[in-house]
């Protein structure tokens, strides 16, 4: 899964810095949510993609935590086996990660023969050395099933006072979070039977937790220093110890588990808890027959492991006290990675309850993955719980994305792009001099600040750190690309402007190394675009990677040939804000109603608006049959847009009309906003909202004809829905806008047409099929000023539209 494909495994190299990354095993009962994603997969990806460029020898493990009383919870709900419901859901785990670009070496499962392996020689190590004891229990065992009931196969009333919640589970009360023991519970019932179960002595196996103390403390103390462990792993762990250890069951009363290979005990497996963390373990023993190199070696191996907050205790003091009792020589872990808890909207993320968004509705958003990737990053909850929004989505996605890293991409792509006389035709110039360059200069020792803090950042696994200041390079680069000028350089002083061009392509490439661990699509993407095999992305000190990018105009050769540019330079952002719509009012508004509730909440209500279009649907019918009236002839669009042939997206498809404004004022609450009454000879005027205060004085946009896009579907911007876009071209870096003007003999209302062009427009343009999109990239204004789609004028009965002065400038 990810992007690897080696034919061998990876094993320690003796000399290298070798690192065994892993993330807590997420358990198969349901589907991942975005909390799941970001506490633990997610966050050791980017660990192990920097390990990676890094030139680290890095493995990352995974897998699917697949035992225990939930699996068998679940099968009883889906009326399944066990097995059946972690075939199922091991599958869809691997498909939402793999949608997710996680890059591991190897995601297993629990349920492996070679969990059963190492699971039981574990144990048979601790029994020898005697760190194992066995005591009887009360528990509750349901006569009708002829079975132990696990603390999940409970339910009842809950005992603390005030709560009384009659669903409490025999674990913990999800009404009041109070932890308990099934015999607590008031009036206890089956949960598959529903009959009371009665209280019967049964023998289990202990790990002496309190005998293997010192053991234990001796390696916290020493490990949380020198692993750097984050406050939150520390402070739960000495939590654990301040209370005092007490001896740990690690036997249960199921058939679906890791069988204990003792005669008196044959009719028990291990405990979860147990069982799960020797999962690491033995998911590496599938990855390679030689997996004591990595788990066995501790003075060339370090160990990494990321995980949520509730998770810390069985990795900060159960699993090493298991793996200290064995009396073998384990890799311990070293770094402790945790995430505090990442909510939803208002409330929590729950999978139990299905409230939140999941790893499979992410995707069905059509919303790219490295927007995800890059939200949930830059959301990623360190040291304390944050806040999964709508709203705060939509903010970043136009303010970090788009205006900084996608505005930078662009500007120097699409300039380089330029035939010679406008730019360098895509060949990469040559910047002699480039080191005494005054304002390069200066961009250099800011650009090598931000990126020793990022390595520092990174090694200490502060992932969020990481990625903002890899943003920080980006809006350096915008600041640098300002302060330049370099658009008035290639006219007035071409070798300085070749200075500021071959160090901005520098960034670029920079830039997309080290965001590659973050969001690794983008870099695919530019590196493309660089025409640069991604294979080339680095950033080892033995190859000097990290010294030249204190040089970035040294980075990329002279005389090297970029590819075509996309439209914004970026695909991510391209797709997140013209393909989505993710970038309106509305449609943000559309998210928060489509994932509001639980996931049952949700099937529910997909099936009554179902009911209600087949309703619909049947009713239209019925009228069409009985009333046997004969229906005009449907235009062209509106035909399209029923039937099941997609037409071919040509400029005919947009309805560009002369417009006249009749009123416009700044926006109540945006500065950077007018708002327009604008007369398209429909009789009422359109209100429309256009981005144009800081470009076009107030006074030139009163009573102007204009040239408007008038089938867009109507987005609402601020509070004040706009229902059509006036065009307006600008100059390569965006610094200078103009309106698009008809002749002043064109007719208000008339449609602009395009020699060789014929057809009706669409009614509404649908945005998911990427009609403005794809016809945007082509708008454009040539030498003599004139507005063209492919060369071909924009037209109209007065003859053709123009601007003012922006030769070769972008139509939008």
């Amino acid at each position: 899964m990810g992007d690897l494909d080696r034919p061998f495994p990876k094993l320690p190299i003796p000399g290298k810095r070798n690192i065994l990354i892993t993330s807590a095993l997420p358990y198969v009962n349901n589907v991942p949510h975005l909390g799941n994603i970001i506490g633990c997969v997610l966050s050791a990806d980017v660990f192990a993609r920097y390990c990676r460029l890094r030139g680290y020898n890095a493995i990352y493990i995974c897998g699917t935590d697949e035992y225990g009383t939930a699996t068998e919870t679940k099968a009883m709900e889906e009326n399944s086996t066990p097995k059946q419901i972690c075939d199922k859901y091991h599958a869809i785990h691997r498909e939402v990660y793999k949608w997710f670009n996680i890059s591991f070496d190897e995601f297993g499962r629990t349920s492996s023969p070679q969990q059963t392996e190492v699971c039981q020689a574990i144990f048979k190590k601790l029994l020898d050395n005697n760190w194992l004891s066995e005591n009887t229990m009360k528990q509750l065992y349901c006569d009708k099933c002829e079975r132990f009931l696990a603390d999940r196969l409970v339910e009842g009333t809950c005992p603390t006072e005030g709560c009384n919640y009659d669903s409490a589970r025999g674990d913990q009360c999800e009404n009041c979070g109070k932890l308990l023991n099934p015999t607590e519970l008031i009036n206890p019932r089956c949960k598959q039977c529903k009959n009371t179960p009665r209280i019967r002595d049964t023998n289990h196996l202990f790990l002496e937790l309190p005998q293997l103390k010192d053991k234990l403390v001796s390696y916290i103390e020493s490990m949380s220093v020198a692993g750097s462990w984050s406050q939150n792993a520390i402070q739960t762990t000495n939590a654990w110890l301040k209370e005092g250890l007490k001896p740990r069951c690690i036997t249960r009363d199921l058939k679906w588990g890791v069988p204990v290979p003792l005669d008196e005990f044959k009719d028990k497996v291990f405990y979860v808890w147990f069982d799960a963390p020797i999962g690491y373990v033995s998911i590496t023993s599938c990855y390679t027959p030689d997996w004591e190199k990595w788990w066995k070696n501790p003075d060339n191996v370090e160990l990494y492991q990321f995980m949520g907050k509730d998770n810390v205790p069985f990795h900060t003091v159960m699993f090493p006290s298991t793996l200290i009792g064995t009396g073998e020589n384990w890799t311990m872990m070293k770094t402790i990675s945790v995430t505090e808890y990442l909510n939803y909207e208002a409330g929590k993320f729950s999978k139990s309850k299905g409230v939140g968004v999941f790893g499979n509705d992410a995707k069905d958003t059509n919303i790219p993955v490295e927007v995800w990737r890059y939200y949930l990053l830059t959301n990623r909850p360190e040291v304390s719980d944050t806040l999964f929004t709508w709203s705060d989505l939509q903010a970043k996605l136009n303010s970090e994305l788009l205006n900084n890293l996608g505005n930078f991409i662009n500007r120097v792509l699409s300039f380089l792009a330029k035939p010679p006389g406008l730019g360098y035709g895509s060949i990469i110039p040559d910047a002699p001099g480039a080191d005494s360059h005054p304002l390069t200069k200066k961009l250099a020792g800011e650009v090598g600040k931000y990126v020793e803090q990022y390595l520092e950042a990174m090694e200490k696994v502060k992932l969020k750190q990481g990625l903002k200041t890899a943003m920080s390079i980006s809006s350096e680069g915008n600041a640098y690309l300002q302060e330049s000028q370099f658009w008035k350089l290639y006219k007035e002083d071409q070798p300085s402007c070749s200075i500021v061009i071959k160090t901005s392509l520098g960034l670029v490439y920079l830039l997309a190394c080290l965001l590659e661990p973050f969001i690794p699509s983008f870099s695919v993407e530019v590196f493309k675009q660089l025409n640069l095999p991604l294979e080339q992305a680095s950033l080892c000190d033995e190859k000097g990677d990290i010294d030249r990018a204190k040089r970035p105009w040294d980075i990329l050769p002279a005389g090297h040939k970029i590819g075509t540019p996309e439209p914004l330079g970026l695909h991510v952002v391209a797709c997140a804000l013209m393909l989505m719509g993710i970038g309106k009012d509305e449609e943000v508004e559309d998210y928060r109603r489509r994932f509001a509730g639980s996931q049952a909440d949700r099937l529910e209500r997909d099936e009554a608006e179902k009911a209600a279009k087949l309703a619909e649907q049947l009713k239209k019918k019925a009228s069409v049959s009985g009333g046997k009236k004969q229906q005009a002839k449907k235009p062209a669009s509106e035909a399209n847009s029923k039937g099941s042939v997609e037409r071919e997206i040509s400029i005919t498809r947009l309805d560009i009309r002369v417009g006249l404004i009749k009123k416009v004022q700044k926006h109540p609450d945006a500065d950077s906003l007018y708002v327009e009454e604008i007369d398209l000879g429909e009789g009422d005027c359109r209100t429309v909202v256009s981005g144009l205060v800081k470009y076009i004085p107030l006074e030139e946009m009163q009573n102007r004809k204009v040239c408007v896009l008038c089938n867009l579907k109507p987005a609402s911007m601020r509070g004040i829905k706009s229902q059509a876009m006036v065009l307006a071209a600008s100059n390569s870096d965006h610094t200078k806008v103009e309106l698009v003007d008809p002749p002043p003999s064109a007719v208000v209302g008339e449609r602009v047409t395009f020699q060789g062009f014929e057809g009706e427009p669409d009614d509404v343009l649908n945005p998911k099929k990427k009609v403005w999109e794809t016809l945007q990239v082509d708008l454009q204004t040539n030498s003599d000023l004139i507005a063209c789609y492919k060369d071909i004028p924009l037209t109209t009965s007065g003859g053709v539209c123009k601007v003012a002065s922006i030769s070769c400038g972008s139509i939008r």
